[in-house]
């Protein structure tokens, strides 16, 4: 079998979809049950996670590939996409009352599951990376122990204990939350931990996880219909561009309806006008006529007065014609000044990320206040000014320390934080977020990616060394 991390570097190198297909082929059956479970039986959420997890491993795949196993970080990642998932849906759930179901609860033969299920996972991640990795690959995968020791580098002997450490730890977990089993803990876990993803969701993975990657070659529509990633300003940008075509179309069709209209009501005016100028010359003198003739003359005069005001209505009928014309023009200058759905949604990351910068880099002078003035070496040190786990695993991924160390009030521009990895606009060029001592944050614009020099400038803002 051809190992995780061979197949993620084929995929990172190379956009093999062969590849990354295998992956998800691989680890469905894992990720859709742990999301199952954490998102109370709910399978269309559970697909929602599953598909937000493989999305993640498509756009972490160069990071990733150095692993040698995917499925404790698959795991991890399930555990916390839940928990966000779980989150919105609770969410919106609350400002949708009347509309509220009751979860769907799972129903099953083994009584002893049903006590473990709904705290199987977080009971899973209290122990630590490499005793979940070891329970993980040996009860939920039912790998040999063999197998097992190879994937954690350990031979076949040293894997068995590490299991066997690892499942009694748990078993004291369970034994704390006062969830006990009369079948063995092990037992209960392999035969019912992994359930069969449905049909056809692999391949469903597999597409939207690359389409959100920007590996496949999807349009931006089939993107956003594929991963279900309405993301709010994009779709704002996408409805204003087909409501400015729609008043543009309904635009064109009123003034060419109008306009024909106009052409057939001045032409028949026309042919009336020469009509009763022939018959006013033919008339003559007033005084000469009979009273038949006179009646005749009043009756055409009469007719005069009515085109005469039907020419007052052509003038009104042609200035809102203008009208419209101006209003056609604004609704293209408005259409025109759109941006672009892919500029919208590097705009949108941008704000993001320099959001994100600012947060940092509040709870880092937070902290610093707390502790003697010493800025924290790293995000664990802060989870509770970053708010919790979750956050500071999406910050960790994101931004990282330059300056880590001792805080100067004197040096408020010192660089202490930057983006990971720059953002390439639509035009080519690269942008990266800085955060500085005094907890401003400035993107910096580069053509080819390299911000060496402009980071280089910035030492001088840094406090000199101590033997100086």
């Amino acid at each position: 079998m051809t190992p995780d991390s061979e197949l993620l570097r084929r995929f990172a190198k190379t956009n093999s979809e062969d590849a990354f297909a295998e992956l998800v082929e691989r680890h469905a059956n894992l990720v859709y049950s742990a999301a199952l479970r954490q998102v109370n039986g709910d399978e269309h959420l559970a697909k929602d996670v599953a598909q937000m997890v493989f999305a993640d491993l498509a756009r972490k795949a160069s990071s990733l590939s150095r692993r040698e196993s995917l499925t404790g970080w698959l795991y991890t990642s399930t555990h916390f996409a839940a928990v966000k998932i779980v989150r919105g849906e609770n969410r919106r759930r609350d400002r949708e009352i009347k509309s509220m179901r009751e979860p769907i609860q799972e129903t099953g033969p083994d009584p002893d599951w049903e006590k473990l299920r709904t705290t199987l996972d977080a009971a899973m991640h209290e122990l630590k990376e490499t005793d979940r990795e070891a329970v993980l690959l040996r009860y939920f995968e039912n790998r040999q122990f063999a197998e097992v020791g190879a994937k954690l580098g350990l031979n076949e002997n040293a894997a068995r204990m590490r299991v066997e450490r690892a499942l009694e730890k748990l078993r004291d977990i369970f034994t704390k939350r006062g969830v006990t089993t009369a079948t063995a803990l092990a037992s209960v876990i392999s035969a019912n931990a992994i359930q069969i993803a449905p049909a056809n969701l692999a391949a469903t993975l597999t597409t939207a996880s690359m389409a959100s990657a920007g590996t496949g070659t999807f349009t931006l529509l089939k993107i956003m219909t594929a991963t279900k990633l309405k993301l709010a300003f994009s779709a704002i940008v996408v409805a204003g561009a087909v409501t400015a075509f729609m008043v543009q179309h309904q635009a064109q069709e009123k003034l060419r309806v109008e306009n024909e209209s106009l052409r057939q009501q001045v032409a028949q005016w026309q042919t009336d006008n020469d009509s009763l100028s022939n018959r006013l010359a033919a008339v003559g003198d007033p005084k000469s006529l009979s009273d038949e003739q006179f009646n005749e003359l009043l009756k055409l005069r009469g007719e005069v007065g009515m085109l005469r005001n039907q020419v007052i209505e052509i003038g009104k009928l042609r200035e809102e014609n203008r009208q419209i014309s101006r209003e056609l023009a604004d609704a293209t200058q408005t259409l025109q000044s759109l941006p672009s759905p892919e500029q919208a949604l590097f705009n949108k990351k941008r704000v993001q990320a320099v959001n994100d910068a600012k947060m940092v880099g509040l709870a880092m002078r937070i902290w610093a206040g707390d502790n003697n003035d010493q800025y924290p070496t790293n995000f664990e040190d802060m989870t509770n000014e970053l708010g919790g786990v979750t956050n500071v695993m999406h910050f960790k991924e994101a931004f990282e320390f330059v300056n880590a160390g001792v805080a100067n009030e004197h040096y408020p521009q010192m660089l202490m934080l930057r983006e990971i990895t720059p953002l390439q606009a639509p035009d080519g060029k690269w942008e990266r977020a800085y955060g500085f001592a005094d907890g401003s944050v400035q993107t910096i614009t580069s053509n080819d990616g390299n911000f060496d020099d402009w980071e280089k400038q910035q030492q001088q803002n840094n406090p000199p060394p101590p033997n100086q």
